[in-house]
């Protein structure tokens, strides 16, 4: 038997990603991150039909976050990675940082980028 757990639903065969619940008192569905184990009164969907659920007339459906999903980039994530590209594309800067600092330079290092080193070949 395969260790994926698949879809619940028949003539489903994808991999399940959320765990769906009843609360029959509370006439509530929950859909929640996949279940650690497979229980025997809970459902296992796939993407496609975790995202289509709906419950019937008179219920409520209570969609539960996965903390361990990994959130969208925000703008200001975005602008921080964009930032640090541009300072990671200035290796003049750095390498006039860098020997100021008391570190002699290699002779042989024509250039820098980053961690790497542009260096001449040893027959120049």
């Amino acid at each position: 038997m395969s260790p994926v757990r698949r879809c619940s639903r028949t003539a489903c065969g994808r991999p399940a990603v959320a765990t769906l619940t009843y609360v029959y008192a509370d006439s509530t569905a929950v859909l929640g991150p996949l279940a650690t184990y497979a229980e025997p009164h809970c459902y296992d969907l796939c993407a496609e039909h975790s995202e289509r659920l709906t419950a019937p007339r008179g219920w409520e459906v209570v969609r539960l976050l996965d903390g361990s999903a990994p959130a969208r980039p925000s703008g200001d994530d975005l602008e921080a990675l964009a930032n640090a590209v541009r300072e990671a594309a200035r290796p003049q800067k750095r390498a006039a940082e860098a020997g100021g600092g008391g570190r002699t330079a290699d002779p042989r290092e024509v250039a820098r980028r980053g961690h790497l080193r542009v260096l001449r070949s040893p027959d120049n």
